[in-house]
């Protein structure tokens, strides 16, 4: 935590609270903490799955839901990149009068390395 350093006895330190504390969740939801419960939960259905106790789709289920909840902050980086300019991909348009040259053929191999694998021949 950070010494934060009042100008003056009659103004408020530290910033707005709700925000603050919002950080401190977020901190919460998306840190360390929430890496080791993961883990735990992960090898906990883990191994109710491979005792049989837990059905694979809801092992599964929780398996994505941690990787969901740890990868957010990616998740919503992309979504907020796609939602400010999801139109900005460069096209490459071909025109009509230019042809794109091709590459020859292939000569057919002649070379069979499964020809005769498996077949003995010292009968």
């Amino acid at each position: 935590m950070a010494l934060v350093v009042q100008q003056s006895l009659l103004e408020a330190g530290g910033g707005a609270p709700m925000v603050e504390s919002a950080r401190w969740i977020e901190s919460v939801m998306l840190g360390e903490i929430a890496l080791g419960v993961c883990i735990i939960a992960v090898a906990f259905i883990g191994a109710l799955m491979l005792t049989g106790r837990l059905p694979l789709r809801e092992g599964a289920q929780i398996v994505v839901g941690c990787f969901v909840l740890l990868g957010a902050p990616v998740i919503a980086a992309g979504m907020l990149e796609f939602a400010i300019s999801p139109f900005n991909a460069q096209l490459t348009v071909l025109h009509p009068n230019v042809r794109s040259t091709l590459r020859q053929e292939l000569p057919e191999a002649s070379y069979n390395p499964y020809a005769q694998a498996s077949v003995r021949d010292d009968w």
